[in-house]
């Protein structure tokens, strides 16, 4: 372990941030964390090193840079501008660095409110799954100031394998935005190649083996299509999850004037999922649905 003199506060352990902020504590930093239920913050404190506090505002009091991974702008705005937020008591010349994935426009709120306290903030959604976190290889799409990036890259460096500045505040979010639309379309293209040559009685593993060297191959094909044919759906992200990042996309697309008739239908197909029961299913999950 490497000994770093930053003080850090990591804001909500849920899937993702419980090992980000294990990352954090195992490169030495000063962690202090706080998360909503308290039997997860006192888990965490068995497992790393740092310290628990009770409140986001008293996480946050003498970190340089606040880390924040929670569900929703609802959830988001309670712990930053809230009562007991972290907006409450965290000093001048610090950075906000938010994790969750949100919307554009709570980012860029949150900037002007971090702004008017002359602190930094940058929107840094991030993609690669709870296996992503566990092993420190997320991918970080962020916006914000250069120079308040390139100070925090560095410290995100501690569970990302890839980040990258994408423009202005808000920008981070966009991207996130894409990233989810790419993938619902990828999904239930798998599942239906799937459902197809599981009807065809073809083996569909040889198929898989055979195609993902081509120009179908994806990420998605390569590490999902077993568990699906396996009818295994337990990989972390959920379906309430998906439909929630999907529903920021589709309200963005309303506001830009964009189209997004193949995400508007597969949102509904993971509505489809939650009456099966499966909101808790990963998102492979769609082939559920069609067999």
């Amino acid at each position: 372990m490497t000994s770093n003199n930053k003080n850090v506060a990591f804001i909500g352990l849920g899937v993702m941030g419980f090992p980000m902020a294990g990352h954090l504590a195992n490169q030495g930093y000063n962690v202090t964390v706080y998360n909503r239920t308290t039997s997860k913050a006192q888990t965490w404190m068995e497992t790393y090193s740092g310290q628990l506090a009770t409140t986001p505002a008293l996480a946050a009091a003498n970190a340089d840079i606040v880390f924040i991974c929670v569900g929703n702008d609802d959830d988001l705005r309670e712990v930053t501008t809230g009562t007991d937020g972290v907006l409450q008591s965290m000093r001048a010349n610090t950075t906000l660095v938010d994790h969750t994935t949100a919307s554009a426009d709570v980012a860029r709120e949150l900037f002007k409110a971090c702004e008017a306290k002359q602190i930094g903030f940058v929107d840094a959604p991030v993609s690669g799954g709870e296996a992503g976190a566990v092993n420190g290889q997320l991918t970080i799409m962020c916006g914000g100031k250069a120079d308040i990036y390139k100070a925090v890259e560095p410290v995100m460096a501690a569970y990302a394998r890839f980040s990258k500045l994408l423009g202005d505040v808000g920008s981070g979010q966009i991207a996130k935005m894409m990233n989810q639309i790419c993938i619902a379309g990828v999904v239930q293209g798998l599942a239906e190649a799937l459902q197809f040559g599981q009807n065809a009685n073809i083996d569909c593993e040889a198929v898989i083996e055979v195609i993902s060297k081509g120009a179908a191959g994806s990420w998605q094909m390569e590490n999902r299509h077993k568990s699906m044919l396996d009818d295994h759906y337990e990989h972390g992200f959920a379906v309430d999850w998906m439909r929630k990042d999907l529903s920021i996309a589709l309200d963005e697309a309303k506001k830009n004037g964009s189209t997004l008739p193949v995400t508007a239908l597969v949102d509904q197909y993971y509505a489809d999922v939650q009456k099966m029961g499966g909101n808790r299913w990963d998102t492979s999950s769609l082939l559920k649905r069609l067999v």
